[in-house]
């Protein structure tokens, strides 16, 4: 083996000897942009704190990564594809790295919104650069291995995430959770220069830039209305996006009919198996970042653990979802791609709509099995669906089609915290509003009347405002009594809010289950291979 890899994967007569370390570079790089999401919902609390964010301003330390790493990514795939797909991946590491540097600076929200944004960049070029890099060195015979391989490691991020931001928040501030992804960054652009062999399009076309232009401003302008419209209310500027991205997405579809090397190929998306497939992956991480997004603030919140704690007891969720991607390979043979995603899905949304049940007095318990439940679900539908997207497409176009898998990831996960986060809130707020209006705070005047009204208002908004001020009322003499009813209350109703919520994302899930065994195939689906000679 020479020092770099440098032969491209193309001129290997035999499979390329190193694949499966290459796999686990790749699976590192994956790791980094999955973890920058999650863990953001231990590192809120302390960022809320030391900042003084408002709703708002911490919704968009959130979008600032959300919205340019969905919007970015069907692009970036396909420049992948153009220039390289290696160079890509390495491009976006040092993007990812030095916005983590910025952020861990960061000691303004302007800052740490813009490292955000700098982090989605470069996470937008690795995600769908590790989907194409896997499935262009890897033979087809191992090619499912491998990819539920990388499927468990989106899952494990899901709760790794958590676990390492919970472990540094032990004894240091939030800014160095920002740190977490510079040394894993700069150990996978090291792996990836000395074990992934560099590969591209066969074909070198024109990239359809104007195609890619509409699909950024279709996509972003979709999350950002999405997540805005449903936190916020449906004002003007969520309105506004909404159209924007409508009439985007409507050009861009006559666009690229019309253009003789689209970005995308929109006609592939009548193709049942590649939207079946697509819709259970968008499907599922909406579950899965849902769930993370309430499961986390009971953890926290209600339960009282601490970041560390929360952290560890995510990690049955990590664990089945490497279980399920494990057993998915044994059993989609069996099953066949239908059948097991539909299966998985099933299993997901039965997890789900177990922490239906939950009830002001659950604790980890009532959560732990519903978790192993979504895990399994995840670990074993995602694998045979990314695996069935990418064999569609022939492999000059791998990375549009990572780039679409990768999409539906994000989107799902955009959908799952902006919709069911609403149905939480606004469930919580309707469920205590009885108590804080009727909240027994002895008669004040002045200054103190103001700070009381202030303190019910952050209650009534969410339950961590709501753990907050019971924390503070528990260390002030005059108001210690009502600690603990405000606790009480706030826990009894965010326990009706997940409950509303777990049967709404269940429901969804279950019924979107339906539908994607109506829409996926029966038979066997043809081979890359079949698909491109057919063309």
């Amino acid at each position: 083996m020479t020092l770099l890899a440098t032969r491209p994967v193309t001129d290997e007569r035999t499979p390329y000897r190193w694949r499966w370390a290459a796999l686990g570079v790749l699976c590192l790089a994956l790791l980094i942009v999955v973890m920058a999401n999650t863990a953001l919902i231990v590192a809120a609390p302390d960022m809320t704190r030391d900042l003084a964010l408002t709703s708002s301003q911490l919704q968009w330390v959130v979008d600032g990564y959300t919205v340019p790493y969905a919007a970015l990514m069907l692009l970036f795939g396909v420049v992948g594809d153009r220039y390289g797909r290696r160079g890509a991946l390495l491009a976006g590491l040092l993007v990812f790295g030095a916005g983590a540097v910025f952020g861990s600076l960061a000691d303004t929200t302007a800052a740490v919104v813009t490292a955000r944004i700098v982090m989605g960049v470069g996470a937008a070029v690795i995600m769908p650069a590790t989907l194409s890099l896997l499935v262009a060195t890897f033979p087809r015979a191992e090619r499912s291995r491998a990819i539920a391989a990388w499927a468990a490691t989106a899952g494990l991020a899901i709760a790794f995430g958590p676990l390492l931001a919970g472990w540094i928040l032990e004894s240091h501030s939030w800014s160095a959770t920002f740190l977490i992804n510079v040394p894993i960054a700069a150990v996978a652009a090291v792996g990836a220069l000395v074990l992934v062999p560099p590969s591209k399009a066969a074909e070198a076309r024109r990239i359809d830039w104007i195609g890619g232009a509409l699909s950024v401003l279709a996509i972003g302008a979709l999350v950002y209305s999405i997540i805005n419209g449903f936190h916020f209310g449906w004002s003007a500027g969520p309105v506004a996006a909404m159209v924007v991205a409508a009439l985007a997405s409507a050009v861009f579809v006559v666009w690229e009919l019309r253009h003789p090397a689209p970005l995308l190929d929109v006609r592939r998306l009548t193709d049942r198996t590649i939207g079946g497939a697509t819709l259970a992956v968008l499907l599922l991480f909406l579950a899965a970042f849902a769930a993370i997004y309430f499961v986390a603030q009971q953890f926290q919140f209600v339960l009282g653990y601490g970041p560390l704690e929360t952290g560890i007891r995510l990690l049955p969720l990590a664990a089945a979802v490497s279980l399920g991607a494990l057993s998915s390979g044994r059993i989609s043979p069996r099953l066949g791609v239908r059948g097991t995603v539909v299966a998985g899905m099933l299993f997901a949304a039965a997890g789900v709509l177990l922490m239906a049940r939950v009830d002001a007095g659950a604790g980890y318990l009532a959560f732990a099995v519903p978790l192993v439940l979504l895990g399994l679900g995840i670990g074993l539908a995602e694998p045979p669906a990314t695996d069935a997207i990418m064999d569609r497409f022939p492999e000059n176009d791998l990375g549009a089609a990572g780039g679409l898998n990768d999409t539906a990831i994000e989107l799902g996960g955009s959908l799952g915290i902006a919709i069911l986060g609403s149905v939480l809130a606004s469930t919580y707020q309707g469920s205590i509003a009885g108590f804080i209006d009727d909240a027994p705070l002895p008669a004040l005047t002045g200054d103190m009347a103001a700070q009381a009204d202030y303190a019910m208002e952050v209650s009534r908004e969410s339950v961590g405002g709501a753990t907050l001020v019971a924390q503070e009322m528990a260390n002030n003499p005059f108001a210690s009594s009502y600690a603990e009813p405000l606790r009480e209350a706030a826990g009894s109703a965010f326990a009706d809010a997940i409950g509303h919520a777990s049967l709404v994302g269940g429901l969804a899930l279950a019924i979107g289950a339906v539908v994607v065994a109506v829409i996926l195939p029966g038979r066997s689906v043809k081979t890359t291979t079949a698909v491109a000679a057919a063309e």
